[in-house]
């Protein structure tokens, strides 16, 4: 489809890119999953949860489309999805708007949720926010310098489990406000574990959109760990993340929790994707390899949620 073609909601669509949510959905599922088991399950709180990480995930995407293209980081030779601010789809200063419009409606939700949990989701939200935004904007973009995994790692993995089950077990116990650090009735060491599979499915999409990018990446200035260190570096890292993603459920299983084997399933579809993204770098296989990544990271959580509750 050409860009003529295309109309001004399939531009919006497209800017928010719904095939990232399961991203955002992916941790709140595990977090839900883990609370279910343990008894601490609070609906109210997980389902704010839940629509919060979309809104932050949205935002984001919004403030990526537009600070790729003020920084010049999209170009004509990009092999990804269309990006609407680059492709002159929609105004620069209206997808802005969008971006912060998101991470507002996202602070005012989180209002709920600082309600039940207090300090600690306050500045979880904020930080959130604020990474959303220095991802690719700000005098120091994250995704620039080769930190770009690292906030996925921590903020749509570790922090998102644990944040979704701190709230739950928050609504159940309720602690004193200015609680800042949450004793381990709220975030136990299982909630931390649980969100590692998730932490490294979730890093391992901006991986396949970094090994598929390498090249404009480095004429354009954008350094990630594949343009640093390389194809095999990052490759690497892929299938040392999705080693990771397997593992964690054989300790469950060993701990007494056989159920939690059940994301095991789903490893025939991650060796199949692994084999592309080792072998290839074109855009016309990336781009389905990067889909599919994200259905693994769905598909992977959603079993381990049941596993983790039954």
């Amino acid at each position: 489809m050409s860009t003529e073609e295309i109309t001004r909601p399939r531009a919006w669509l497209m800017a928010a890119r719904p095939q990232t949510l399961p991203a955002a959905a992916a941790p709140v599922v595990v977090g839900v999953g883990l609370a279910v088991g343990e008894g601490v399950f609070r609906p109210l709180p997980a389902v704010a949860a839940l629509v919060g990480a979309a809104l932050i995930q949205i935002g984001t995407n919004f403030a990526n489309d537009y600070y790729d293209a003020v920084n010049g980081a999209d170009t004509a030779d990009r092999e990804g999805f269309t990006r609407v601010t680059a492709g002159g789809l929609i105004e620069p200063p209206s997808v802005k708007r969008a971006m912060w419009l998101t991470f507002a409606a996202a602070i005012l939700l989180g209002t709920y949720l600082v309600w039940v949990g207090g300090v600690p989701i306050l500045v979880i939200g904020l930080l959130s926010v604020a990474s959303g935004v220095a991802y690719t904007g700000g005098p120091y973009p994250l995704g620039y310098h080769g930190l770009g995994d690292l906030f996925v790692f921590v903020f749509f993995g570790l922090v998102a489990v644990t944040g979704t089950y701190y709230v739950q077990a928050a609504a159940v116990v309720e602690p004193a406000f200015a609680t800042l650090v949450p004793g381990g009735e709220l975030v136990p060491l299982a909630a931390v574990v649980a969100s590692l599979p998730v932490a490294a499915l979730s890093t391992n999409i901006l991986v396949v959109n970094n090994v598929r990018d390498r090249e404009e990446d480095a004429t354009t200035g954008k350094r990630t760990l594949a343009v640093r260190f390389g194809y095999g570096f990052a490759r690497g890292e892929f299938l040392l993340f999705t080693g990771a993603a397997y593992v964690v459920p054989v300790v469950f299983a060993l701990d007494g929790q056989p159920t939690a084997l059940l994301p095991l399933l789903t490893l025939p579809y991650a060796a199949s994707v692994a084999r592309t993204v080792v072998t290839e770098t074109s855009g016309d296989l990336l781009n389905p390899a990067l889909e599919s990544t994200g259905r693994l990271l769905a598909a992977h959580a959603a079993l381990f949620a049941v596993g983790l509750a039954l």
